[in-house]
């Protein structure tokens, strides 16, 4: 079995936990290839590994000023031992976010089940019938639906969530993709930001007008208790 790879840490967040400072660890390697992804250099694994158990020990020295420890990727669900790296961080007291596309939901319950996870964002790359072209490779539609409803069935706090840009999803794609998602609790649209590690380049994509986004969030708020638009 692959051992799961952190290949970076941003030791102080104040967005990636709802309400809560948190340090984000960044797996290496990822299953898709979706081509305005702004951390290509975690795709291939690449690099040196940080080391676990110095990790760990940084982790319990910063238990007290950190609310809560993100696991990001890349895809961090890749491997099923991250759920032994959960486990160790758990014991140091932190509340735990999963930023994941939902394609290891056999992992996700058992973290969901054991109740060794409090918030998990999950990404919706597109509709069904558009997955392929935006994630970049084939995509059983079954794995996403059974990771949707795990999430909405074992979780209090959860977001889905697209990242947006004009090249690649219109106006009737994020409906769908909202219509797909009803009932669930928040769903959140994220403006596309160019940069130099966009894995397709810079300049290859275009973000959405607020303006835009704000009618789009009009017209599908109707399916969800919140509707957030992130520029």
């Amino acid at each position: 079995m692959k051992r799961v790879r952190i290949g970076g840490i941003q030791k102080t967040s104040l967005i990636d936990y709802p309400n809560g400072l948190s340090t984000v660890l960044f797996s290496k390697g990822c299953n898709f290839r979706c081509p305005y992804c702004h951390n290509a250099e975690l795709l291939e694994g690449e690099g040196e590994d940080l080391d676990q158990k110095q990790l760990l020990e940084e982790l319990a020295r910063r238990a007290h000023l950190i609310d809560a420890v993100v696991f990001s990727g890349g895809e961090c669900t890749l491997t099923d031992d991250l759920y032994d790296l959960v486990v160790e961080v758990r014991k140091l007291g932190y509340l735990i976010k999963i930023d994941t596309n939902g394609t290891n939901p056999e992992l996700l319950e058992r973290l969901l089940k054991e109740g060794l996870v409090d918030y998990v964002a999950m990404d919706i790359k597109a509709p069904p019938e558009r997955y392929e072209a935006v994630a970049g490779v084939p995509m059983d539609e079954a794995v996403i639906n059974r990771s949707i409803e795990l999430i909405r069935t074992h979780l209090k706090q959860y977001e889905f969530r697209t990242t947006v840009c004009q090249e690649l999803l219109s106006r009737e794609d994020l409906l769908a993709i909202a219509y797909w998602l009803k009932g669930s609790k928040r769903y959140v649209l994220q403006n596309f930001r160019d940069s130099k590690n966009v894995l397709a380049g810079k300049g290859c994509f275009h973000p959405y007008k607020e303006s835009f986004l704000k009618s789009v969030r009009d017209e599908m708020k109707q399916w969800f208790e919140e509707v957030i638009i992130r520029l």
